[in-house]
């Protein structure tokens, strides 16, 4: 299941605008404009957490609901948590659709506009 994760995310993350991937930390990490990261992938997991698991970028308060709603899934990531990202658990049955959306999301909270308006056409 870890295997596939990498390709999974980069089928996802690849068909937004302007979009980059490359190693960041030794993992595989996407970017707007090959500068600003929105999602980076830990498919054999961080630190405490030894579990698959994407962070990404997310709009305020996001954070938040999403942690309180489903803490089981939804968790703080360190470095990154502080400036409101979300991590988001990648073991058991994953929800694609909802990990497409959560990409998008964080796209949105990191692209400038008029990449952002490209994702309507």
């Amino acid at each position: 299941m870890t295997d596939d994760l990498p390709e999974r995310l980069r089928g996802i993350c690849m068909a937004l605008p302007e979009v980059t991937e490359r190693p960041s930390h030794g993992t595989p990490t996407w970017f707007v404009r090959g500068k600003k990261s929105f999602v980076t992938l830990w498919h054999r997991g961080h630190h405490d957490h030894t579990f698959p698991h994407l962070w990404c970028a997310a709009p305020l308060g996001a954070q938040e609901e999403s942690i309180a709603m489903d803490p089981d899934r939804y968790f703080r990531p360190p470095y990154v948590g502080h400036r409101g990202w979300l991590g988001i658990r990648l073991d058991g049955e994953v929800d694609w659709e909802e990990i497409a959306d959560r990409c998008e999301e964080a796209f949105r909270a990191v692209a400038p506009p008029t990449l952002v308006e490209r994702l309507s056409e």
